[in-house]
């Protein structure tokens, strides 16, 4: 269940000189404006598929939601709390607050992993956009020295402080609520809910989680936000109100929302997104592009409005003297989903939907795994019996590593190592004989007898082809690699995910293992795959990969 709070008491924005009121109460005192808020805030701050949130307004704004999903209840003092939301709110773990000033966007599946594993009875979440995946983050030593750059290719949370404020969200166990009320009420001032944990021993936790803020009270924040809400109507066009007067030669280009009673005199040109609200007077010659007009306005003749929010009568009017093709650039930045599609494009190498890369390889690869599996199905029993019979520990090795576009996924191949193979590494880190973040040497006191054979002729990868049928990994490509590793390559590693890791790949083939020379072929040839990608320098590979593959059986006998 899902309770929105308006809080009356937060401080006022000044966009102009003659401004009392805060930029939300505008927002939501102003038809057609209002019911863009209300709808977007019912979208980004409700959580779960099911059931209506409610809002919580304070009285004397008169404000009546005509959003379906988005039931409204007024307060003077502190949140009345009606029985039936109780009631709803028991069906779930968790209840959670969310403060109406921030417009937020976060990984619901991410902080859904985190209240499981947490232990606490209130959590108090803000969204910090540096904790977004696909970013750099500095890596400090104890001293506060600069020691690397780490790069985030999913959201990650962080512990932090619980301030007097309140947060962007607030995750309440269901069991424990109702001690926070005031004679069936929710304190307003969140002070006095951290008390109320205190005087009953409850446990509060601060988290930090990457997504993406807008402060509604900020004037670039309520643009953006009422720009992103007029996207997310399916209309193309916009139904003009009967009560409405528009000259026949002005011009609407893109999504315009209008309120009622809106006049829009001869010559003027109004480009999308822009809200205009009910009982406007647009005059002769007037430009308006990606701005938000009040109700009860007038725009004077010949104005240019651009990335504005024009609250009330305005005294600074800016006369046109640009055209409107050097005017039509809009400030509002697309949603979450939308910035990260656009971040793929400009990191990571694209291919065309209908080319080989970008289709036909991902079915030629689903093919041959159908293949392989068929082909080995007889004989992975034998493998999976000896490997158990000849050390303790699982069938499976399942390592962690990082696919395309940086999604990390399990890597899957018959285990050939002993138990705690990976904390003996770092003892024997000296001895290994390849530079950079890799480890090899001979006789590996680590691998067993039975893996050791599986190791010389790769039959312990044979399971890394049910990573191919679930899409994680490719037959052929940049070998998969921790996020360890790719930390200490910043400069190349975009390049290797924008592919998915392959079973075999050019690395594999044409690596000469001299000495100090392996990390960079590594890079070399992994770097040169994704830059040549193509069927026949695909079908090249795996034919010397299968070469090699029956050389190295023969050779054990």
């Amino acid at each position: 269940m899902n309770l929105i709070i308006i809080h009356k008491n937060n401080p006022a924005v000044a966009y102009t000189e003659s401004s009392s009121d805060n930029l939300l109460r505008f927002a939501l005192t102003n038809e057609p404006v209002a019911c863009v808020v209300l709808d977007g805030l019912s979208r980004c701050l409700h959580w779960g598929r099911h059931g209506k949130a409610v809002c919580a307004v304070p009285e004397e704004w008169n404000i009546e939601s005509r959003v379906p999903k988005l039931k409204t209840v007024t307060y003077t003092e502190n949140i009345p709390v009606c029985p039936e939301f109780l009631q709803k709110a028991k069906r779930k773990s968790w209840l959670v607050i969310s403060n109406a000033q921030f417009a937020t966007q976060i990984d619901s599946q991410l902080i859904n992993k985190l209240l499981v594993k947490i232990q606490a009875d209130v959590v108090a979440v803000n969204v910090e956009p540096d904790l977004l995946g696909k970013r750099e983050k500095m890596r400090l030593t104890a001293q506060g020295k600069i020691a690397g750059f780490r790069r985030l290719y999913c959201d990650s949370t962080e512990l932090a402080p619980v301030c007097a404020n309140w947060p962007h969200h607030l995750f309440v166990k269901t069991s424990i609520f109702e001690k926070l009320l005031v004679d069936g009420a929710l304190p307003q001032s969140f002070s006095t809910l951290l008390d109320k944990c205190r005087s009953y021993s409850l446990r509060p936790c601060g988290i930090n989680i990457g997504g993406t803020v807008l402060d509604l009270e900020m004037p670039e924040g309520l643009m953006k936000f009422c720009g992103t809400g007029i996207s997310k109507i399916k209309n193309k066009k916009f139904d003009v109100q009967n009560s409405n007067a528009i000259s026949h030669d002005s011009k609407l280009v893109g999504k315009v929302l209008l309120g009622k009673n809106v006049y829009i005199g001869p010559k003027t040109t109004v480009i999308g997104p822009t809200i205009i609200g009910n009982n406007v007077k647009v005059e002769q010659g007037v430009v308006i592009n990606s701005s938000i007009i009040g109700s009860e306005v007038s725009v004077p003749r010949n104005i240019l409005v651009q990335n504005r929010i024009v609250k009330g009568p305005q005294h600074d009017w800016k006369p046109l003297t640009r055209s409107i093709n050097n005017s039509t650039k809009q400030i509002y930045t697309p949603d979450l989903e939308s910035d990260r599609k656009r971040h793929i494009n400009e990191s990571f190498r694209c291919w065309p939907r209908f080319s080989y890369a970008g289709c036909f390889k991902r079915i030629a690869d689903c093919l041959a795994a159908i293949i392989v599996l068929i082909l080995f199905a007889p004989i992975i029993p034998f493998i999976a019996l000896a490997t158990k019979l000849t050390s303790s520990g699982p069938v499976f090795f399942e390592h962690k590593r990082q696919g395309l576009y940086g999604k990390t996924f399990n890597c899957l191949k018959f285990r050939t190592m002993k138990l705690g193979a990976d904390k003996m590494q770092d003892k024997l880190r000296f001895v290994s004989q390849v530079d950079g973040p890799q480890f090899k040497m001979e006789d590996d006191p680590r691998i067993s007898a039975v893996g050791r054979f599986l190791r010389e002729t790769y039959l312990d990868e044979i399971p890394q082809f049910i990573n191919v049928l679930l899409g994680q990994m490719s037959v052929v490509g940049p070998r998969p690699s921790p996020e360890s590793e790719n930390t200490l390559c910043p400069f190349w590693r975009d390049a290797r995910l924008s592919v998915r890791p392959g079973i075999t790949g050019l690395w594999q083939i044409c690596r000469t293992r001299q000495p100090m020379k392996d990390f960079q072929e590594w890079i070399r040839f992994d770097t040169e795959y994704v830059r040549n990608l193509s069927l026949k320098m695909d079908l090249w590979i795996f034919w010397k990969t299968t070469v090699k593959l029956f050389d190295n059986f023969i050779s054990q006998f």
